[in-house]
């Protein structure tokens, strides 16, 4: 069947993004991506920008200038935050009715949605203008929203989440998550079994032309260090006492976090945990600045509550602590961790959080960075996993076959 497309017209696509391209998400994981897959094809790009990020006519200007250099069509919307659930329905009906009114105006072929509320605008798209769908679930959402406290188990949203992901899945022409073990979870649900899309792997990818190895490695004093932030599921205070173990065993050792709005927090749980203040350093700083930060540490830390939801998670500054030659101390029970930190042997992950094993892992730890060759092995690692140039290729892979399956 034709698509109607005119020939030599170049495939369109229309991608759907429920975070804001003014936020540093946005930046690094959609509109770096796109730049790169705009080369001969036609982009749209809806996103949904909060308030205070609009208010910025500088960066708003910016950012349409350099979608616009790289000839992608930007279509903001406001983003409402509450009452949270009419508000974000709300955002929904608009969403839909603008991703289908251009779908259908620029002939655009296929509609990719980067996780659930966007699924829900893509999945109106699909069924209104015939445009393949795929579905960018980026993890298993409604399960962390009750493995984060946020809903109760088998409550009545988390029903309803998980019949919409049951609806995206089976009308998904295609499907992208971060990980593998939650490829093989996703392919365990009973309603896929002889009806499973087409499933890519495709793990959060960082900048590795700029999360490089800036320098010699931070040798003395023994730097530990952690980027972003401290919420729900960041496990602060294991990472305090790992710190406060492997001060036991490097006299030398300091602590830096690069964080935004936490300080307070992270001061206040470092004295609980009988750690001198003066040992920890909390900076912040610009995403475009976070490479020289990464340079400063020894080893950076990554420990994440493990639960079920978790299987599909790849946190990003894994891949920037390895693109800069860091080591990373992790934890199991998170998506392929310990198949890159112990399978690579580019880190330590934790078994347990018991004394006993915070402490094996910094011992751990401080071995593995004797090794002369692990710096090279850390940039290897994070080239061959998650490089932002392979996730634009795989990308890619996935956009022309859904093409060619329109024609």
């Amino acid at each position: 069947m034709s698509s109607g497309k005119p020939e030599g017209e170049a495939p369109g696509i229309l991608y759907i993004s429920y975070d804001g391209m003014l936020e540093p998400l946005g930046q690094s994981q959609v509109v770096a991506y796109l730049e790169k897959l705009a080369a001969g094809r036609r982009i749209h790009l809806v996103s949904f920008e909060k308030a205070a990020d609009w208010a910025d006519v500088a960066r708003r200007g910016a950012m349409r200038a350099r979608l616009g250099t790289a000839g992608i069509a930007w279509h903001p919307m406001r983003y409402h935050k509450s009452p949270s659930a009419p508000a974000t329905a709300f955002d929904i009906a608009a969403g839909s009715a603008k991703a289908v009114a251009l779908a259908r105006r620029h002939r655009l072929g296929i509609v990719h949605a980067r996780s659930y509320v966007p699924a829900l605008m893509a999945l109106a798209v699909k069924r209104l203008s015939g445009a393949k769908f795929l579905f960018d679930m980026r993890g298993l959402w409604a399960d962390e929203r009750v493995d984060g406290g946020l809903w109760p188990a088998g409550g009545r949203l988390y029903r309803i989440a998980k019949g919409l992901e049951r609806k995206f899945l089976l009308a998904a022409d295609h499907v992208v998550t971060l990980t593998h073990a939650s490829e093989a979870e996703i392919r365990r649900f009973p309603y896929l079994a002889g009806k499973a899309p087409p499933i890519s792997v495709i793990p959060t990818c960082a900048d590795l032309d700029r999360f490089t190895i800036q320098g010699p490695p931070q040798r003395e004093p023994f730097v530990l260090g952690y980027i972003g932030g401290v919420g729900t599921w960041y496990l602060l205070d294991e990472m305090l006492a790992c710190f406060r173990l492997l001060k036991e065993q490097r006299p030398d050792a300091r602590l830096l976090f690069v964080n935004r709005n936490e300080h307070e927090l992270i001061r206040s749980r470092a004295a609980a945990a009988g750690i001198d203040l003066a040992d920890v350093e909390i900076t912040v700083a610009d995403h475009q600045d976070m490479p020289s930060q990464i340079a400063r540490m020894s080893a950076g830390m990554a420990l994440i509550k493990p639960a079920f939801s978790k299987v599909a998670s790849a946190p990003t500054k894994l891949a920037e602590y390895l693109g800069c030659g860091v080591p990373a101390l992790g934890n199991a029970g998170v998506g392929d961790m310990v198949d890159i930190l112990e399978g690579r042997r580019v880190g330590v992950a934790l078994k347990g959080f018991a004394t006993t094993e915070l402490a094996d892992g910094a011992t751990r730890l401080l071995a593995l960075l004797a090794e002369l060759d692990l710096r090279g092995r850390c940039r290897a690692v994070a080239l061959d996993l998650f490089s932002l140039d392979g996730g634009v290729s795989a990308y890619a892979a996935i956009y022309d076959r859904l093409a060619a399956a329109r024609v």
